[in-house]
């Protein structure tokens, strides 16, 4: 019975260690799957991440290439400014000092009435609002040749019915087909739309050398509006002078005429009194006569001068107000024209010419970018439905894309030499802007040597009209004395006339002469008058740059 008892107690003693045992192995299970799950989350997490780095590297090359296909492949030459003959100095003037030409002209043009002409001119001028619409039109342009470097969206919709009234057959374009005699009919409408997506990769640069020839020409038809203005402005001035100059000719005219009547007078009471003879008589009718054609000779330059500057101005033919005296004008007392390499980044005839050839380089990259294929990328997303006889089908979605590579094949040839057409009017424009330089030059140096000529000119005609106001007093004094006769007096009369009359042209051509030289200099013609409280249109003073300017700046932002 012990024995028995010892062994139910061992059995019951070693029952409990298989339950133990199963344990253990669902806890090594549960730590086997906890396990697995961590390694799974792991791999999970390094292989999102790894996606989440291949997809940024895949965009990166993307746009890497596309960086690339945009810098890199630029058919044609790029632009450079071309060798010019460099000076150091002037011909006529060696001074180093800054040139008068940075003045502002209302610094320059101190007559009042005139700034108030050259603001009118510059505010009504049809010149000048043919330039601006000029520009307006170029940057249009610019902004149509920057649109076909990025893709282009459109859309399209469409709507379709049928209904065949006929149950025996179906009509097909001109045709039929027979559908039995038990069908009763078809009914069909269609309705989609999509929008849809274009772009030429410009693989040679076609399109970017567009755009540079786009920027170019609009930068031309800038330094074109303000050549206009510095030509309107000094046509203003150079007719303001003359007319001043025709007024004082006119002011020396008519006192001469009244000296000669008076002269004729007298010479009529003494042939009368047989104190002269008939030929005396004779020559003093004929000096009034000739002073009085003169006189009229002038009133006509006047009022043609008149018109000139109505025209100007913007109006129709009328009087002009005047302001100082011709001999009143300030003159500068040094107008020193500084140095000749801030020519070329001055004058706007000069930059413009600059822009065209800038224009003609880009058009040799345009003309060679089209002898090579051309890529295209399309696609659309959109939406249709389709019902045939009752029968609905959809809505559905649409998808499409495309690729197209086009190239010229049998006209290759025309277009190379369509390149070579390109590249003779950039040897054409260069050819011009280099003559365009030396011109430049030239009148530059003709001003030069004009304003300093006229000074001198001037200095020894006022010498000139001293001597002979006091020949001819000393002359009449004489004749009224009985000890000469009247032909000195005669002699010294005219020459005093056309002695004065010389002086007032050479003060007009001083005048006239240094607003050429800051025409030629390619003066500061500004935005602005001092003291007339609105701005005006006008040239810049900055430099400007081949292809870059802050006209181009302005657009491109």
């Amino acid at each position: 019975m012990g024995n028995s008892l010892i062994r139910s107690r061992s059995r019951r003693g070693f029952q409990p260690l298989p339950l133990k045992a199963e344990v253990m192995e669902e806890g090594t299970e549960l730590n086997r799957e906890r396990g697995v799950q961590k390694e799974r989350g792991k791999s999970h997490r390094r292989d999102t991440a790894l996606r989440w780095i291949a997809a940024h590297l895949y965009i990166m090359v993307i746009f890497a290439g596309v960086a690339f296909l945009l810098t890199a492949c630029k058919m044609g030459p790029d632009y450079t400014r071309p060798e010019i003959p460099k000076a150091d100095s002037w011909r006529v003037s060696a001074s180093t000092a800054e040139s008068f030409a940075n003045l502002p002209w209302w610094d320059l043009l101190k007559d009042p009435e005139l700034q108030r002409l050259v603001r009118i001119a510059l505010q009504e001028n049809l010149d000048l609002q043919i330039a601006a619409a000029n520009i307006e039109e170029f940057q249009a342009q610019l902004m149509i040749a920057k649109f076909d470097l990025v893709p282009s969206l459109d859309y399209s919709g469409v709507a379709f019915g049928y209904r065949n009234t006929n149950n025996s057959v179906f009509t097909v374009g001109s045709g039929a087909i027979p559908l039995g005699p038990n069908n009763g009919g078809l009914n069909l409408s269609y309705l989609g739309a999509d929008v849809g997506l274009k772009w030429e990769v410009d693989l040679w640069g076609r399109v970017r050398r567009s755009i540079e020839a786009a920027r170019a020409q609009l930068l031309s038809k800038s330094e074109n509006q303000r050549a206009v203005i510095l030509g309107l402005v000094s046509n203003v001035a150079e007719a303001y002078f003359d007319l001043r100059g025709l007024d004082y000719e006119a002011e020396i005219t008519k006192r001469t005429l009244k000296s000669w009547e008076e002269t004729v007078r007298l010479s009529e009471l003494r042939f009368k009194q047989g104190t002269i003879s008939k030929l005396d008589l004779d020559r003093f009718q004929a000096e009034r006569a000739g002073t009085a054609a003169q006189m009229a000779e002038i009133e006509r330059q006047v009022v043609k001068v008149e018109n000139r500057i109505s025209i100007l101005l913007g109006r129709k033919p009328a009087g002009i107000t005047r302001g100082l005296h011709l001999t009143e004008q300030l003159i500068p007392p040094a107008v020193p024209p500084g140095l000749p390499s801030d020519l070329l980044q001055r004058r706007p005839d000069i930059l413009k010419v600059e822009q065209d050839l800038a224009a003609a380089t880009a058009h040799i990259g345009v003309a060679q970018a089209t002898r090579f294929p051309q890529l295209a990328l399309t696609g659309a997303i959109g939406g249709a439905g389709l019902q045939i006889s009752g029968s609905a089908f959809g809505p559905f979605a649409t998808f499409r894309g495309a690729a197209s590579l086009t190239g010229p094949l049998f006209n290759a040839s025309a277009l190379g030499y369509q390149t070579k057409a390109m590249e003779a009017q950039a040897q054409a424009a260069e050819a011009q802007y280099r003559k365009t330089v030396l011109t430049a030059f030239m009148e530059v140096e003709d001003a030069l040597i004009t304003v300093q000529k006229t000074g001198e000119q001037r200095i020894a005609q006022e010498q000139q009209v001293a001597a002979l106001q006091s020949a001819l007093t000393l002359a009449d004094f004489r004749y009224q004395g009985g000890r000469a006769s009247y032909l000195d007096v005669l002699t010294a009369q005219r020459s005093l006339f056309d002695s004065e009359l010389a002086l007032a042209r050479t003060r007009r051509g001083q005048l006239t002469s240094i607003v050429q030289l800051y025409k030629a200099l390619g003066g500061g013609w500004s935005s602005g008058a001092a003291g007339s409280g609105q701005a005006t249109v006008g040239m810049r003073g900055e430099t400007a740059q081949p292809v870059e300017s802050h006209t181009a700046k302005s657009i491109d932002q």
